[in-house]
């Protein structure tokens, strides 16, 4: 096995007990980099001489006695909507083509702090607006399970590094699904964690309300070592919340006491509408937690049926607001113009794609006096309901497990020209943002050879331990 095909887990221990280097680890993912990316087209950025660098700094420290951190040496890959100082941060537009960040997210420190080796800003959807990355305003990400097929969206770039063994490991953001669903995707793990557990500090806001950053990982045990290294409350950040605290047990999960978890499967998620060899597989899966002595049992969460039109009401308001700023004046590329009127039209024009354009117009209608209550008022209403529905179903099990998507990956515009087939790809992963409450995506084991299909463990506030304790539990068997 190759350096840069080991999990992240292993990579890090390799590397402190001097198996091998960190610079030979970045090498090898660098070399991966140059034989894949013409074909999957992963990456938006990479910095060689500064990915050596980096990898060289961890090895002299080892080298010295220093202390190094959780993620010494692993090549970790930041989806192009997360800053890091000196690098650009486009957010997949073209009217953040000429950007470079002036400071750190909070997350990029944490992860520069563990150890990690930065090694490239990955594609995505623009703005985080998509769910098959074919809205990126530069290139196409391919599935590296089949380059006919997307890799999922928005964080599909991402997603693409890690199947494709051109990082240990990433980070994504999530606002409907977009950690899950790509992972699903490109079978991987991919972790959305409680809303306020990760500081959103540094991250180019598309819905402040729903967007959380979290790890994509090779395995649960990898996400879960991402995710402590990353989480915690961060003054910078006002959604931050203060509760994040998590001490060892999501390293080393006490396999015993999870067998005692109880697993809801919501009914509304069987209803119709899955592709027969996700409901084959999802069935077989719940199987699985039965034999192995799991309590498992059927649950309904009967406001599910309103989280997509919830979903796109709230979400294009709050990015219609975070996206006034990008102007082309305070940041972005400046078009010429004769008047502020003509400015604002041309770079927001040429700068923004079909899609942005669309939520923008979206979300600017349902925020409009004549329209607010009608339609912005009611899905905050609905979006309670919608919460208050996981807050009574978790007082019956601890953990619920649903398909991530509804289909397999589909072929590149199999669904680009219908909006509405494209937001279905999130149907079941919405509902958490919602809710604000933590999910995963665990590839469903024995598809090697076949086309990915995950399924989605969601959890009760601040339980990441339950659910990413389950995905070890799984991958473990």
């Amino acid at each position: 096995m190759k350096l840069n095909e080991l999990t992240l887990k292993a990579t890090v221990k390799g590397i402190k007990s001097g198996e091998f280097k960190a610079v030979d680890v970045a090498k090898a993912t660098l070399d991966e980099i140059d034989a894949k990316e013409g074909d999957i087209g992963a990456y938006l950025t990479v910095n060689k001489e500064d990915v050596l660098a980096s990898a060289q700094a961890v090895d002299s420290t080892i080298a010295s006695g220093g202390k190094v951190g959780d993620l010494a040496g692993a090549p970790i890959a930041l989806k192009d909507v997360i800053l890091y100082k000196g690098y650009p941060a486009t957010a997949g537009s073209k009217i953040l083509k000429d950007y470079k960040a002036s400071y750190d997210a909070t997350v990029s420190k944490k992860l520069r702090e563990s150890g990690a080796v930065m090694i490239g800003k990955t594609n995505m959807d623009e703005f985080a607006m998509g769910s098959s990355t074919e809205n990126s305003g530069f290139k196409l990400t391919k599935n590296p399970r089949d380059l006919e097929r997307v890799p999922g969206g928005s964080s599909g770039g991402s997603a693409a590094a890690v199947a494709a063994n051109m990082a240990s490991a990433a980070l994504g953001s999530d606002t409907g699904g977009s950690i899950r669903q790509p992972a699903g995707f490109c079978g991987i793990v991919g972790l959305k964690t409680t809303y306020g557990v990760i500081s959103r500090y540094g991250l180019i806001a598309m819905a402040s309300s729903l967007d959380q950053i979290g790890p994509m990982a090779k395995t649960a045990e990898d996400a879960a070592i991402v995710f402590k290294a990353i989480a915690g409350y961060d003054k910078l950040d006002s959604t931050s919340n203060v509760k994040a605290q998590y001490g060892q047990e999501i390293l080393n999960p006490d396999f015993e006491s999870l067998k005692k978890l109880k697993i809801g499967i919501p009914k509304e998620y069987f209803e119709g509408g899955l592709d027969s060899d996700v409901e084959e597989s999802l069935q077989e899966t719940i199987n699985w937690f039965k034999r192995n002595g799991f309590s498992v049992e059927g649950v309904s969460l009967p406001n599910t049926k309103y989280a997509l039109s919830v979903y796109y009401i709230l979400m294009p308001a709050e990015a219609s607001t975070n996206l006034a700023r990008f102007d082309g004046i305070r940041y972005g590329t400046r078009t010429e113009a004769q008047n502020l009127e003509e400015l604002y039209l041309k770079n927001r024009g040429e700068g923004f794609g079909a899609e942005v354009k669309r939520r923008i117009t979206l979300g600017t209608f349902v925020l409009s006096a004549g329209y607010y209550e009608a339609y912005y008022g009611k899905a905050q209403r609905v979006r309670s309901l919608i919460k208050r529905d996981f807050d009574e179903v978790f007082k019956r099990v601890d953990v619920l497990l649903t398909p991530t998507t509804p289909t397999v990956p589909f072929k590149f515009g199999e669904k680009s020209q219908s909006p509405l087939q494209m937001y279905l790809s999130d149907i079941f992963t919405i509902p958490a943002n919602l809710a604000g409450v933590p999910c995963i995506n665990i590839p469903v084991k024995g598809r090697e050879k076949k086309l990915p299909v995950g399924f989605q463990l969601t959890g009760k506030h601040f339980r990441e331990a339950d659910i990413l304790g389950l995905g070890m539990f799984y991958e473990g068997q």
